[in-house]
């Protein structure tokens, strides 16, 4: 299973996009290019790196200074993961003693501290202390905790909390039913959870499928996604989804407009349908409306054997990194500079990949 924890490796490739904010664990030491990472046996790193936007406090370094290089997140001095989104305008951190910190817009509650007030400095999240991964949507806020169950909190016109309402809240509530989840995805107003038997259920906004239920009625409480099974990965973008498969294949479904399904169409799907010809993918990644697939090479079936990178979707500006602006219904190979990939992410118009350069070196 690909490793969940957001990407810190110095290897790296900006595809293009428009500048939003972005968030980076940072390593101990600024000897960029060489050297190890001086992380702990749970993964954790000292400190959060952010730039771009900041017109409500979403770089969380006590300004609303738009930043052009990167500047840490103030009082965070050691994390274990990120909660991140493809459309957040807040950004959110689990620590090590498994509490969520948030920070940035707060208009629908999304920070979690019982205000809608905006926060420049993160603050702690109420009432969550034993959170294993946080997701932030457009407006809402997720976490997994140790025992397969979530909270959300945040807007929830759309029942994108899970709670069986569609009522704002400014701390934390259980989303109803989810049991047994094993990794949680945000999506621009929906919520999605991988569950341990391999199938995955989602909840909220479903106005083009990204349920995946069959229907585009949105739902206050979790259903099923139709057919998914053997999920070892999920992600999800602005209003459709991704799964990872067990043997390397991609599953798609939700808004289509820029072939963000890679299916060769352009047609929404309300269930999965398979990404054309990937069929040795280990990690993936969504975007507002475009696609990130890694190949390992030492898998040796399907039409994609070496390991590679690829994009599909929206490309308006130039974040699918093929050179061109034209949108792509099918997966293409993107020549990044890396010989293998440890992590993926993508914004609402960007793509973000790391690993291994041509030397071999992170």
């Amino acid at each position: 299973m690909p490793d969940p924890r957001p990407f810190r490796c110095r290897g790296g490739a900006l595809l293009g996009g428009v500048l939003t904010a972005v968030l980076a664990l940072a390593p101990a030491t600024a000897h960029a290019g060489q050297g190890d990472h001086p992380e702990g046996p749970d993964g954790r790193v000292p400190s959060v790196e952010s730039w771009g936007l900041n017109d409500g406090g979403q770089l969380g370094d006590g300004t609303t200074t738009e930043r052009h290089t990167p500047v840490t997140v103030s009082g965070i001095t050691a994390v274990t993961g990120l909660g991140t989104g493809s459309q957040a305008l807040h950004g959110l951190a689990v620590l090590p003693n498994h509490t969520v910190k948030a920070w940035g817009h707060n208009f629908n509650g999304q920070v979690g501290d019982g205000t809608t007030v905006d926060h420049s400095t993160p603050g702690t999240v109420t009432d969550i202390t034993t959170a294993t991964q946080a997701a932030a949507g457009l407006s809402h806020s997720l976490a997994l905790l140790k025992d397969g169950t979530a909270k959300a909190w945040g807007r929830n016109d759309f029942g994108q909390l899970g709670d069986g309402t569609t009522t704002d809240r400014t701390t934390p509530v259980t989303v109803s039913g989810l049991t047994n989840a094993v990794a949680i995805a945000a999506g621009g107003s929906h919520g999605l959870a991988l569950l341990k038997d391999g199938t995955a259920k989602a909840w909220g906004r479903n106005d083009f499928g990204q349920l995946g239920d069959g229907t585009t009625t949105d739902r206050t409480t979790p259903v099923t996604v139709s057919g998914l099974t053997n999920a070892v990965a999920i992600a999800a973008g602005g209003s459709y989804n991704l799964a990872l498969l067990k043997d390397g294949t991609v599953k798609a479904w939700g808004f289509n407009n820029s072939g963000q399904l890679g299916d060769g169409t352009t047609t929404n799907r309300t269930t999965p349908v398979t990404v054309s010809g990937l069929t040795n993918a280990v990690a993936i990644a969504a975007g507002g409306s475009h696609s990130l697939a890694a190949t390992d090479g030492r898998r040796t079936t399907g039409p994609h054997t070496g390991s590679g990178l690829y994009t599909w979707g929206d490309n308006n500006f130039g974040q699918l990194g093929d050179g061109t602006t034209t949108n792509r219904s099918t997966p293409t190979l993107i020549a990044t500079g890396l010989t293998a990939y440890t992590h993926l992410a993508a914004g609402l118009a960007r793509s973000l990949a790391a690993g291994d350069g041509p030397d071999g070196t992170a």
